[in-house]
This record gives C-alpha cells, sequence and structure tokens, in this order.
C-alpha cells in the first residue's frame, strides 16, 4: 500500500527547534493521517474562522531526552507523542538547506503507532525516489515537497524495529536543482525513546 501524501509538520516547528527551544510548537494540528489527506483533498477549503479555530493545538512538553532522540508530547483535542532526531552528519557539507528531521509519533485516539515522518530540509524532485537506509538495509519513500514517508505505510512496525537494532539511519534525497543529500542519524538511544513515547501515549 502506497501512504498518500500527508501535510507535515510546519515551518514554525523547524524554526522552533533550530533555535534550541525546550519545547516545539504542537504536533496535533499539522500531522495529517492518509485518511485525512484524502479526505481533505475532496473538500472546499474551511473558511478562516475555521483555520483559526483548528490552529488551536494543545501545548507541547518535553518529556526527556535518550542518546540523540527527545521525547515530546502535545494535548489538545487528540493527544500526540513523538520523538525525533537531527542527523549527525549532512553530505555535502557545502550544501545550502534548511535543518532536518525524523520524527516517529503516536495518535492513540487515531488508533496510530509508529507513523514516520523525514524532513528534508528542501523541495525534493518531483519523480525522484528517495530511501532511508538503517545499516545498508534500505527503504523506499515518497517524497511531497520538502517531506517524506515510507512509500510502503505497512512496513513502518518493521521499519522501526530495525531503527531500534540498528546503529545508524542514512536518508538520501536528491532536491529539484538535481543535487544529492545524504543526512546521517544516530540511532543511539531511539530504544528507550520510543518506550518512553509509548508510555506516554499508551
Amino acid at each position: 500500500m502506497i501512504r498518500l501524501p500527508q501535510r507535515a509538520v510546519p515551518a514554525l516547528l523547524v524554526f522552533a527547534l533550530s533555535l534550541g527551544l525546550s519545547a516545539p510548537p504542537a504536533l496535533g494540528p499539522f500531522v495529517v493521517s492518509s485518511a485525512q489527506a484524502k479526505e481533505k483533498a475532496t473538500k472546499p477549503a474551511k473558511d478562516a474562522k475555521s483555520k483559526k479555530s483548528d490552529s488551536k493545538g494543545g501545548k507541547s512538553t518535553a518529556v526527556g531526552r535518550f542518546g540523540d532522540w527527545d521525547v515530546f508530547t502535545t494535548g489538545g483535542k487528540s493527544k500526540t507523542c513523538y520523538t525525533l532526531a537531527r542527523p549527525k552528519d549532512r553530505a555535502p557539507a557545502k550544501l545550502k538547506r534548511d535543518d532536518a528531521y525524523v520524527f516517529i509519533s503516536a495518535r492513540p485516539g487515531e488508533n496510530v503507532q509508529n507513523e514516520v515522518s523525514v524532513i528534508m530540509g528542501f523541495a525534493m524532485k518531483d519523480g525522484s525516489e528517495p530511501t532511508a537506509q538503517i545499516d545498508g538495509e534500505a527503504y523506499e519513500l515518497v517524497a511531497k515537497g520538502s517531506n517524506a514517508w515510507l512509500k510502503n505505510a505497512a512496513k513502518e512496525n518493521e521499519f522501526v524495529a530495525a531503527l531500534k537494532k540498528g546503529a545508524k539511519l542514512v536518508v538520501k534525497a536528491s532536491s529539484t536543482r538535481g543535487h544529492t543529500s545524504t543526512d546521517t542519524y544516530s540511532l543511539s538511544g531511539i530504544s528507550d525513546a520510543l518506550a518512553r513515547m509509548r508510555k506516554e501515549c499508551q
């Protein structure tokens, strides 16, 4: 099954994290499931009043840091728990791009666990085939703008299990300008981070 494009974490979250703030804004209103994305595509845009109401998500709370992974929770209408990391290495080093992150999130109210999202920090080339490799084992991603998800959503649990056993995650993608970017993430602490995330969102 191929995941439908989703609307990912807004630029505000990236900006807040790049400043080293203790907690990013709420993720709840901005992480949209495949079903929601499909539904939104068939409905007319909401008016300004509705959009303003939707923006009032719960406040994010920093739960803790585990190795190279941070854990946060948000309240609001639908509780969301997530763990995230930034790349330890980005190649080419001189290539200009925004910050990158990998997110793993859970939304118990929607029966969502282990949803994997990637922010590359640049617009990816249409039709490109970004990949995520865990200690050499490759998983296909699907790109939408600067965001990416596992191409086969049914493999998310398998992917997360591999992360827990692995040492590093390498994400490769091509930009609209033809540049290939490689981000390398440390997986140190991810098992404890995921355990805490699940505890917060049981």
